[in-house]
């Protein structure tokens, strides 16, 4: 059964790599992966992600080691690609959220309560 926010066997045979070649357990490599994607859809803080994507820190030192060295852009070219080939979304017609939510007041430039 397939997992919201988690790669498919497809998608994973797709971006997986040699685990010589990274060093590291492709189990956990996937587990921190789908961690990232479940953090990056869902907008939570790195810190919540469910038990079932192992610890936080993993996923999140794996994504800003992606990051940092082209890996990540490569892994969503490569699905975007696929996706695109499947003619499962139109790569004509991207629509990107910049939806920006304030916590609390002063995160628009209010002044703390009991403040200047």
């Amino acid at each position: 059964m397939a997992q919201l926010h988690c790669l498919g066997e497809d998608q994973w045979n797709l971006v997986e790599v040699d685990p010589k070649a990274t060093g590291r357990n492709p189990k956990i490599r996937r587990n921190s992966l789908n961690g990232c994607f479940w953090t990056l859809r869902t907008r939570a803080a790195w810190r919540d992600p469910p038990k079932r994507h192992g610890k936080w820190t993993t996923a999140y030192d794996h994504f800003n080691g992606l990051c940092n060295d082209g890996t990540f852009h490569a892994i969503m070219r490569q699905l975007q690609g696929a996706f695109v080939d499947a003619e499962a979304i139109d790569s004509d017609l991207w629509c990107v959220d910049g939806t920006a939510i304030r916590a609390v007041r002063r995160d628009a430039g209010a002044p703390k309560r009991g403040g200047r």
